[in-house]
């Protein structure tokens, strides 16, 4: 007999307790400032508890699109937005009308690029919200009348349309870093960066017999890459093997493209390939911006795109913004079943980082985009948003109505997690706490509200090692793994301190080793599990 399905939590005017007896009769408000609390003193990133919302979302007639960033918080701010207007004095002026709540803009904030925003003051900032989302509106709206339609430059921050000339001028100071040399050879074939020299291996930075061994590894490492990557057709299955353990930096670009099937195996086809795939990015964005926006997905998007990462300074400039935007909203254009969903903004910029990394020397994560050539500026953006297709077209059933990929995802982590530590599991189910509670979370964004950007990208070598279920089926196991390694502290906490603990997990200084040992300890897991009948049903 099938288990029961997770209970569903519903949201009214009341206050909330997670289930029936879950918040131990804590008011909602209580909770949740203890949460704003428990975040400030961990130093995380923006984080909201997220749950799965009741079907009647769909007939109210303020819905709104609705995923990874929407939390318990954001239905209190607006239940409380709701309760002021209703009680407003015949004579006041009618507050203006908003379309979803909107945290505030902290990328604004330039001496820091931690974003401690709480989901539920949210409207305390819409004056200033609505006017910028207004002036985004009209900077990607076509002309009209008898102008021509908008070109691509046209929609490309001002920044981005730097000459390569005065570009490369800058560059030349040191002061940002800088263009690869062979900037031009690897727009028009990736395979040309397999060629450099250096591949930042400096032997004079070896100054131990440990780090000496340390570096021989990686140029080990890299020759190993290059002669898979460098054949007339690439071997895919050995290109794999090597991927699971990690990707050089240097070569992830390529490598990530060949395992997505975005570049071909076959080297005389790339050059063609790439072209025309990347012609047909820019006529689909020039396409979807003359016909006029979706207003309501817009309006989502504008919202999500300057919270994501906002403590990484790439995605404050507005050239990664601009260029985001243009890259989520064609998607969701083309996929109508799902259209837009929070949490897809974060699955873009693994893509938008590495593949930008091609292109430059030092680290992306400080670069500002706007100071590249535009031409530059443009390959990045339509191969990331050919990747972010590929990688979303194998877990799209997450993101289509009522999300069941999501759904079987929590309930296989359950089952598995009942298999590797059922004491964990009985404890969570005596607390009253629901997988769907906080593991929705990991599902719609794949871990990323949970580790950096640069664990994220190693952990995605691995996942695209494992082909076309990587970011489906193991990466159940890796969200087992990754729960049942905090099972010590967690069975000795209460509700409260249970969601407390899960919304701001302490990952913040995990290393490239740390993921690699959960990845490991993930795979042991597939190991055991893969195979057994009562598994994963």
């Amino acid at each position: 007999m099938a288990p029961n399905p997770p209970e569903m939590v519903q949201l009214d005017r009341s206050d909330y307790v997670f289930d029936e007896h879950g918040g131990r009769g804590t008011p909602a408000t209580t909770f949740f400032k203890r949460l704003a609390s428990y975040r400030d003193h961990r130093d995380q990133r923006d984080n909201s508890l997220t749950l799965l919302q009741d079907d009647e979302d769909e007939n109210d007639t303020e819905s709104k699109i609705r995923g990874s960033a929407f939390s318990h918080a954001d239905a209190l701010s607006e239940t409380l937005r709701k309760e002021r207007q209703s009680t407003q004095s015949p004579g006041a002026p009618e507050s203006p009308k908003r379309d979803s709540p909107r945290p505030g803009l902290h990328f604004h904030r330039k001496k820091s690029y931690f974003d401690g925003d709480d989901d539920w003051d949210a409207n305390v900032e819409h004056d200033l919200v609505m006017n910028e989302s207004i002036a985004k509106s009209i900077e990607h709206r076509p002309h009209t009348g008898a102008s021509p339609k908008p070109s691509l430059e046209r929609q490309t921050s001002q920044l981005s349309n730097m000459s390569s000339a005065s570009s490369k001028e800058l560059y030349s100071h040191g002061s940002v870093g800088g263009v690869k040399d062979q900037v031009e050879d690897i727009i028009r074939d990736p395979a040309s960066s397999l060629y450099s020299s250096s591949h930042n291996i400096r032997p004079e930075d070896a100054q131990t017999a440990a780090e000496v061994e340390e570096l021989n590894s990686r140029l080990s490492r890299i020759n190993k890459f290059k002669k898979i990557l460098q054949a007339t057709n690439v071997d895919l299955e050995q290109l794999r093997k090597l991927a699971w353990s990690g990707v050089p930096q240097e070569l992830r670009p390529i490598s990530w493209q060949l395992l997505l099937g975005y570049l071909p195996t076959n080297s005389d086809r790339r050059v063609t390939t790439l072209a025309r795939k990347r012609q047909e990015y820019m006529d689909g964005v020039e396409q979807v911006f003359s016909s006029g926006l979706d207003q309501a997905m817009w309006h989502q998007i504008s919202i999500d795109v300057p919270r994501t990462n906002p403590h990484i300074k790439l995605y404050g400039y507005p050239t990664t913004q601009r260029a985001l935007e243009r890259i989520l909203y064609l998607w969701a254009i083309r996929h109508p079943a799902s259209g837009y969903v929070q949490g897809i903004n974060d699955l873009v910029t693994p893509f938008f980082q590495t593949f930008l990394s091609a292109y430059i020397d030092g680290d992306p994560e400080t670069f500002d985009p706007g100071l590249l050539p535009k031409k530059v500026l443009d390959v990045v953006e339509a191969d990331s948003y050919w990747c972010l297709t590929k990688l979303l077209d194998g877990i799209q059933d997450n993101y289509i109505h009522a999300q069941p990929g999501i759904h079987r995802q929590v309930a296989e982590l359950r089952d598995l997690t009942q298999r590797i530590d059922g004491t964990l599991v009985k404890h969570l189910q005596h607390e009253n706490v629901e997988f769907m509670q906080f593991s929705f979370r990991w599902m719609n964004c794949l871990l990323m509200r949970e580790i950096s950007v640069k664990n994220t990208i190693r952990m995605w070598d691995t996942y695209l090692a494992e082909g076309a279920n990587g970011f489906s089926h193991f990466h159940v196991y890796v969200c087992a793994a990754f729960l049942v390694k905090w099972s010590s502290k967690l069975v000795h906490m209460e509700f409260q301190e249970i969601m407390m603990f899960l919304q701001a997990l302490p990952t913040k200084n995990w290393t490239e080793k740390d993921m690699e040992l959960l990845l490991s300890e993930a795979y042991m897991w597939q190991s055991l599990f893969k195979n057994a009948s009562a598994h994963l049903r």
